[in-house]
């Protein structure tokens, strides 16, 4: 097979993979706190076999990364809705671990418990459920997410940071599970917690479907560049092999 259908066939792979992230994204355009999913593509050369100077190049299957850009924050003015400004997360205690998402769009329990929208308790600094007072007044946040309630410390919000670089794997839209153990943030200037917001979705839509219209088109001129290589393989074969 001509070393030209196998660079096309490593470059369709590499575009399948990029519609799989773009339609996941495009899924999540109104999910609060979601970070859309990007994927970088690296070149990978290979020595042919008649001339070790000679080389191809293909395209890796590329790898995932989360984007760091921040979604537009939304005044909602409910108490137990948060948001973060700068790169961090908050925990969540779920059935796969600790969970990191910045859908800080929190209610509270008839035990006083402070759950996620799907029930799962949120972390303090150390790692374990933050518990108010459900009789008590409404609760005060600060910037660095200490809790005040009643006039008194009772909380404060567990706010980490993770190198999602090094691997990660999406829970429930916005959440994500990290090769790198998380760490509290402590004393971060430039890492803050927005009491009354919430963080909408960091995805582009019109920027999302103008790369799936560009997406498809490399896709399809692909295929047809198979489709001719193909073709010219056929009749090389037939003109040597003295086939009619």
């Amino acid at each position: 097979m001509q070393s030209g259908i196998y660079v096309s066939l490593s470059s369709q792979m590499a575009l399948e993979r990029r519609l799989t992230t773009i339609a996941d994204n495009m899924a999540n355009v109104n999910t609060v706190g979601f970070r859309s999913t990007e994927v970088k593509f690296d070149e990978v050369l290979s020595k042919t076999n008649n001339d070790l100077n000679a080389k191809i190049a293909f395209v890796s299957q590329g790898n995932d990364y989360l984007s760091t850009k921040s979604g537009e924050l939304i005044e909602t003015g409910n108490v137990l809705d948060f948001a973060i400004k700068g790169e961090a997360w908050f925990a969540i205690d779920t059935p796969v671990g600790q969970v990191l998402t910045r859908d800080g769009r929190f209610t509270m329990t008839d035990t006083g418990a402070l759950v996620s929208t799907r029930g799962y308790p949120v972390l303090d600094a150390g790692g374990a459920p933050i518990q108010l007072n459900r009789e008590g007044g409404p609760p005060e946040v600060g910037a660095s997410g200490q809790i005040i309630q009643d006039g008194r410390l009772v909380a404060t919000l567990g706010i980490f940071t993770a190198d999602v670089r090094n691997g990660f794997l999406r829970y429930e839209n916005s959440g994500v599970t990290t090769v790198d153990n998380p760490q509290a943030v402590v004393d971060n200037p430039e890492i803050s917690v927005l009491q009354g917001y919430v963080e909408n979705s960091n995805v582009n839509g019109i920027g999302e479907m103008t790369q799936l219209i560009q997406v498809n088109r490399a896709f399809e001129a692909i295929s047809s560049l198979i489709s001719s290589s193909e073709s010219t393989m056929s009749e090389a074969i037939k003109v040597l092999g003295g086939g009619n």
